[in-house]
């Protein structure tokens, strides 16, 4: 139920006034009977008219709420929508070397990433998305798909080690367009995440960059690690020491990727800003929506009319027999 002028029903603030002038009234109206003594009356049943009495009264304040209800012409409405989802086709392709174990980010980089995806994942519901890991040689960890719980689930599968170390970009990004080149997806977009430079794999980032040109897919590739030096952990017997090495990130190679795809290339120096870089992504890359919505509206005034006529009707009887007053 909707109102066409609520705006009238702000006049139903003045009955207040009207019922507490009603009340003053009966107060200094009412005619007394001055006796030395009541108990005489005290077991006098009372008439049925005497809790008819404000009856009227009642019936009075109702019909002129309903009246200002009428005003404000109640409305039903019957709608519905046509909504037609286009999902962009997404695959991450991250980096699992061991140097992302350094702890320039917290806990680490590996970590943060993982942390910061799952985000970007859970805020983007009507995308097919799928997980591609690389080293030395590359994977993929989940195909795409709309389930997001499975995908997000085999997040917890996602380390170092799993594969033999190194960093082969144009491999990572390969296999990602192995999973998009045929896919129906107006938009088709690969997120690249790396700490390194390409040392590995049979093709070099740049002819992957010029593949996934050819399939329309636009790649944003992300050097996560901060300037300088990153502590990263060193196993020494039984125990864990740090040794700062060296961030080598090869931006210029992952900016010549992104410009070939017509991506962009971040640079994620903490976790706010590799939160930041999906974050400006998640904005760059939005789904298509379009919904034609339909809208009925039924005036439903008469009922309320009907009722406040009834009151109405319904006073002046009472009014006019039963609690008829002599003059």
């Amino acid at each position: 139920m909707v109102f066409a002028n609520i705006e009238y029903l702000f006049l139903l603030l003045l009955l207040i006034p009207y019922i507490v002038w009603y009340i003053m009234k009966r107060k200094n109206n009412e005619a007394t009977l001055q006796i030395s003594d009541a108990r005489v009356y005290a077991h006098t049943p009372k008439s049925y008219k005497n809790y008819l009495l404000h009856v009227p009264f009642m019936l009075r304040i109702v019909a002129l709420a309903l009246i200002i209800v009428v005003l404000a012409r109640p409305q039903t409405t019957n709608s519905w929508q046509n909504s037609e989802i286009e999902g962009i086709d997404i695959m991450l392709a991250i980096d699992v070397s061991t140097s992302m174990l350094a702890e320039d980010l917290k806990p680490n980089r590996l970590e943060a990433a993982k942390d910061v995806a799952a985000e970007f994942i859970n805020g983007r519901p009507n995308d097919n998305i799928g997980i591609t890991l690389f080293a030395a040689e590359s994977f993929t960890q989940c195909p795409l798909t709309v389930d997001h719980a499975v995908l997000l689930n085999l997040f917890q599968g996602i380390k170092c080690g799993i594969i033999e170390d190194g960093t082969a970009v144009g491999m990572g990004v390969a296999n990602a367009v192995t999973r998009l080149k045929d896919s129906k997806a107006k938009s088709k977009v690969i997120i690249l995440l790396t700490d390194g430079t390409n040392n590995k794999g049979d093709i070099s980032p740049l002819t992957a960059a010029e593949i996934a040109k050819s399939f329309g897919i636009r790649v944003y590739t992300i050097g996560v690690g901060t300037n300088g030096m990153a502590p990263y952990p060193y196993p020494v017997g039984n125990t864990v020491q740090y040794v700062n090495l060296p961030v080598e990130i090869d931006e210029k190679t992952l900016t010549q990727i992104a410009a070939t795809t017509e991506g962009n290339y971040f640079r994620a120096t903490s976790n706010s800003k590799l939160k930041e870089v999906y974050e400006e992504i998640d904005k760059l890359e939005k789904t298509k929506l379009n919904v034609k919505e339909y809208s009925k509206r039924q005036e439903e005034y008469r009922w309320f009319a009907l009722a406040a006529f009834l009151c109405v009707l319904l006073e002046v009887l009472l009014r006019n027999s039963i609690l008829k007053k002599i003059p």
